[in-house]
């Protein structure tokens, strides 16, 4: 499996970029893994989505729904695509640190 290394630390990946063990998540990492997806610097609105999803996550093992992800953190689809142009499950999700969800190609 490929690794990526952020401040001395080698992260495992998944062949899909996602982080294997999702303890090894870290803000730095998330950073390294938004640059893989075409967004150079992370605003508050990407944190507040971020953490958004981590919070979801951590409440019910699973990545929130698209429509659920809409309604709940504020922004709209073309909002979050805008912010993580990859989409919501392939990026937003992957810099979040969650594991790839389920039916995401």
């Amino acid at each position: 499996m490929p690794t990526i290394e952020v401040n001395g630390k080698s992260v495992e990946l998944d062949e899909d970029g996602f982080i294997v063990n999702l303890d090894e998540w870290s803000e730095e990492v998330a950073v390294y893994l938004a640059k893989e997806e075409g967004v150079e610097e992370l605003t508050e609105d990407h944190w507040k989505l971020i953490n958004y999803l981590k919070q979801y996550f951590a409440e019910y093992g699973i990545a929130p729904m698209v429509r659920k992800m809409t309604k709940e953190s504020g922004f709209s689809l073309k909002e979050i695509y805008d912010l993580f142009p990859s989409g919501p499950a392939k990026g937003a999700c992957k810099v979040a640190g969650l594991p790839k969800p389920t039916g995401c190609v």
